[in-house]
């Protein structure tokens, strides 16, 4: 059973085609010309929509229009009482799904409008499946089939065709910028650009210059002005990778793109308008850093709309084997080496690993043993997982020793931390991204540091 809307200035003529399709088990609504036919198009879900050609307010090609425009999968079938072969094709051309001659036979009219409604009900499924197919294909990059992937696919799906900023969360490794460029993917800005910049890799200067762009003269060596990567991706999507490293001022100046939209060149007064999609990832932990003092607490709740934590390799190790075969034909592939598989004791070998450097890693030890293995057959003994870690904790000195019987231990800890900053810096010449380096943390953290202990 089909909703049909029949319009046709004559009362009679309205009449009969309703008694005919609801004989045939459908439902109708009648329009007099097209100002009424337009509103209730615009208020009402049609099936089928069955027009005049000629009428005192407008055509029947206005009708075919509007729907054409606006319900591309809503057919439309013309009545006219001159049927021509000119007035035919100019129909068929505007978009008619068929056209009927008046006086008509009522099983034709019934015949045809069952038609068009089948036709209708097939478009819009294949509309439907088309949708479904490229919601798929948004994360078809994104390997797995466990639960914490599944989750993500599924909040990626969700979010890609809005505008929210998104604050993409996980550890080192994880694959955030592939989340990131499936969420532009699926967005409204698929066909415009998608920049990437790692906030953690420029210093501070230059960051603000890449971001925000700079006016001749604004600084030494700016000969000339340049567009920051905000007004290079107007309209599309810019992606801050480790945007937990900014400095407070850069954290100030996103916040205010975030607000308003404006950015403001180094060196100038006026600010530019952008339209950008902003998404944001990090491996910090950016409520720890907002205590800290490191993060701006209202930049973090303007990020974090729609957050994102992307699961390390050892929250989801059933989905190790599809990776390796993954890469094994992708490494095949780049390196032109030859396609190995992989035995089922070293797919063992690799699902008990914890994987500190996660799917970076995973992808360093299948392209090691691709080129090195002497096999036809990648063994368990190919794979050298990396025991760095836990030698680093052997190497760490044993601070237990001949300690008083109570102590204060935060200010222990205090001590400790500023004898191997100072330590660090020493070693480094006093260049601060270098100790942070040595010492496993990003500047920030250093200086930071450096401040509360007066160093």
């Amino acid at each position: 059973m089909a909703k049909i809307l029949i319009i046709d200035d004559e009362a009679n003529m309205r009449r009969i085609l309703s008694v005919i399709l609801q004989d045939d088990n459908h439902t109708t609504m009648e329009a007099e010309g097209v100002g009424a036919a337009l509103s209730l198009l615009s208020s009402n879900s049609f099936d089928l929509v069955i027009t005049d050609k000629k009428m005192p307010d407008g055509d029947g090609i206005e009708i075919i229009n509007y729907c054409r425009e606006y319900e591309p999968s809503l057919p439309v079938i013309m009545l006219t009482a001159f049927a021509t072969v000119e007035l035919a094709v100019e129909t068929m051309q505007a978009g008619a799904f068929d056209f009927i001659s008046k006086p008509f036979v009522p099983e034709v009219v019934a015949a045809v409008a069952r038609r068009a409604v089948e036709r209708g009900s097939l478009v819009r499924e294949n509309e439907r499946l088309k949708e479904e197919a490229k919601r798929f294909a948004l994360t078809d990059e994104i390997l797995g089939e466990s639960q914490p992937i599944k989750e993500l696919k599924a909040k990626i799906n969700r979010v890609a065709p809005t505008n929210a900023t998104v604050l993409i969360t996980g550890e080192t490794g994880t694959g955030k910028e592939l989340v990131a460029r499936a969420v532009h993917k699926g967005s409204l800005r698929a066909k415009e650009i998608f920049l990437a910049v790692n906030c953690a890799a420029v210093s501070e200067q230059l960051l603000e210059s890449e971001l925000f762009g700079h006016e001749k003269g604004s600084f030494t060596g700016a000969d000339k002005a340049k567009q920051g990567l905000f007004e290079a991706a107007h309209h599309g999507t810019l992606f801050l990778d480790e945007a937990g490293e900014m400095s407070l001022n850069l954290q100030a100046k996103l916040l205010r793109v975030l607000t308003d939209g404006q950015i403001l060149r180094v060196g100038s007064t006026s600010p530019r308008t952008v339209d950008v999609r902003i998404i944001v990832a990090t491996h910090r932990d950016l409520l720890q850093r907002v205590t800290e003092g490191l993060f701006r607490e209202d930049l973090y709740y303007r990020l974090a709309v729609v957050p994102l934590d992307v699961p390390p390799l050892r929250h989801r190790r059933n989905d190790i084997p599809i990776l390796v075969n993954f890469l094994l034909k992708e490494i095949s592939r780049d390196l032109k080496v030859p396609f190995r598989k992989v035995s089922n004791e070293a797919l063992e070998k690799l699902s008990r690993y914890d994987f500190k450097g996660n799917v970076r890693e995973l992808r360093n030890l299948v392209e090691r043993a691709s080129i090195l293995a002497n096999d036809d057959e990648i063994t368990a003994n190919d794979f050298l997982l990396s025991t760095k870690a836990d030698s680093a904790e052997n190497d760490l000195p044993n601070f237990s020793h001949n300690l008083p019987q109570t102590i204060e231990l935060p200010k222990v800890l205090e001590q400790i931390e500023k004898d191997l900053i100072q330590k660090a810096l020493l070693s480094a010449n006093g260049v601060q991204a270098e100790a942070a380096r040595n010492l496993g943390i990003s500047r920030s953290d250093i200086a930071y540091k450096i401040k509360k202990y007066k160093l």
